[in-house]
């Protein structure tokens, strides 16, 4: 026992030794929860942390993953942290930690888009809920990031908000796109902008950059975390979610959001990880088939037991809920937000100044009139079609996912968050077949209001990241981030990007 203790502590310092050479060489190559430790450490200061981040930041402006860099911020909020760590008061979870906002969630004293020109002149007057905690906890906002405009899409082609070129990019190949909406987060994250930051979902819009960018993104069950402060879509779908460079990351901000302690690492030997091809495994390229199949295969070799199983008319309930939902509880939920928090603007008034094509049309032809797509290219009215949708198509969902982990005895679904890795950034990128494509996976678990978490797998042929979601019961939030940090080990980290 003695000689094991030894060699754990030998361990520790080895790696405590390795942390501080990264510090000192690139700190930007830190995770979260490595920066942190040597945070409180006194190993590097938040100042030093800060400034590295905001230098990378500008020097990789051609992400297009910030709409504001808030460097005098963020500086002077470092100095503070390193004065009160000093003193012996920065005893914060997360002690002068950088991080990235979403632009539609609100930092207090910074313009507050959601990425959408009718709101460049509103600033927020309060942090929301969800970034307020994360400031308390010592958490230093570099700037608020890029994101598909008004959050309705999945490529972040946001024609409002751009510098040399349109369209947020990957960070891993600036021709490709950084997936939506919360495009800039995932970006900026991959790139090494930031170890961690928040983005929103309704349908994956966390969990689709965090894929494609080479990072992990989470979406927790439907309010864990508070909506307050966050333009919305959707009441029924929406939530804050959390991208970061791993698992634990995403877990250490997640205990800082909900007030709890961080989730321990546990073994995946054992885990019951169900896998429906039918359904979840169609359309995929074939960079995603070799990587998700390489992925099954370790954790099978590593103990896990991969269950294959059926969900009957998953999609067709998933189709009878998702547009309704979001389409029709999109103009009353933005208009209560607009006249909530004083913008002094309506749902009309942002329409009219919608810059990206895509969106504009969605907001003239469905969400403002309150349509829905009919039969024979008809439209009709979206009221029944939602109420049909909230009283009988979401519960059978609801249902059907529970009884399938039930019976199977699953602890996650298991499958590629996205069919196919980053395609070209363009305005074709924004496409309805390629938002269909690119939601085909997320969506279901979004509208059943459960918990998926989105995992590096690995890297295809073509250099580009795969993303391995798994999600999980109703309410598994805490489980299913300890089942993450399992996958995460088993499969390894990927490479960092080659970034300026």
């Amino acid at each position: 026992m003695k000689t094991i203790r030894t060699l754990t502590l030998l361990t520790l310092a080895c790696l405590a030794t390795a942390q501080s050479a990264v510090a000192a060489s690139d700190p930007t190559q830190l995770s979260a929860s490595e920066a942190v430790a040597l945070l409180k450490a006194g190993k590097i200061s938040s100042e030093q942390l800060t400034q590295a981040y905001l230098d990378k930041a500008k020097a990789n402006g051609d992400l297009n993953a910030f709409i504001t860099l808030d460097e005098k911020g963020a500086l002077a909020a470092a100095r503070t942290r390193d004065a009160e760590h000093g003193k012996g008061r920065g005893k914060g979870a997360l002690n002068g930690l950088p991080i990235v906002v979403k632009d539609n969630i609100q930092v207090a004293g910074l313009p507050n888009t959601a990425g959408t020109p009718g709101l460049k002149d509103f600033v927020a007057k309060a942090d929301a809920p969800v970034v307020a905690r994360l400031k308390k906890a010592g958490a230093i906002v570099l700037g608020t990031t890029n994101m598909h405009e008004l959050a309705f899409g999945i490529s972040g082609y946001n024609e409002g908000f751009h510098g040399s070129q349109i369209g947020v990019r990957n960070a891993y190949d600036r021709t490709r796109f950084a997936g939506g909406s919360s495009s800039g987060t995932g970006a900026a994250i991959g790139a090494r902008l930031a170890p961690a930051g928040l983005g929103s979902d309704t349908g994956g819009s966390a969990r689709i950059p965090a894929a494609v960018n080479g990072i992990a993104g989470f979406r927790p069950s439907v309010l864990r975390y508070s909506q307050d402060g966050i333009a919305p879509i959707s009441h029924t779908r929406d939530t804050a979610g959390i991208l970061a460079q791993t698992v634990a990351d995403v877990a250490l901000l997640d205990a800082v959001i909900t007030g709890g302690k961080p989730v321990k690492p546990a073994n995946i030997k054992g885990a019951r990880l169900g896998v429906m091809r039918s359904y979840f495994f169609q359309n995929l390229d074939a960079d995603t088939t070799a990587v998700m199949e390489k992925a099954l295969a370790k954790l099978k070799e590593a103990g896990a037991e991969i269950v294959e199983v059926d969900m009957p008319g998953l999609a067709d309930l998933n189709n009878a809920q998702s547009f309704p939902i979001a389409l029709y509880e999109a103009y009353d939920d933005l208009q209560a937000y607009l006249k909530r928090y004083g913008t002094g603007h309506t749902v009309e008034g942002i329409a009219m100044k919608i810059a990206s094509k895509d969106v504009k049309g969605t907001y003239d032809g469905l969400v403002i009139p309150r349509k829905l797509p009919g039969p024979n290219n008809t439209l009709v009215d979206a009221k029944p079609i939602y109420e049909a949708a909230m009283k009988e198509h979401r519960p059978k969902l609801q249902k059907l996912y529970a009884d399938t982990f039930k019976k199977h005895r699953l602890d996650a679904l298991v499958f590629p968050t996205t069919p196919k890795v980053a395609i070209a950034q363009n305005a074709e990128a924004s496409s309805l077949a390629n938002f269909g494509l690119f939601i085909q996976n997320t969506d279901p678990g979004s509208n059943a209001g459960i918990p998926g978490l989105s995992i590096p797998a690995g890297l295809g042929a073509s250099g580009q990241p795969v993303g391995l979601e798994i999600d999980g019961p109703a309410k598994s939030d805490r489980r299913l981030l300890v089942l993450g940090m399992a996958i995460e080990k088993t499969l390894g980290r990927l490479p960092a990007p080659t970034v300026k």
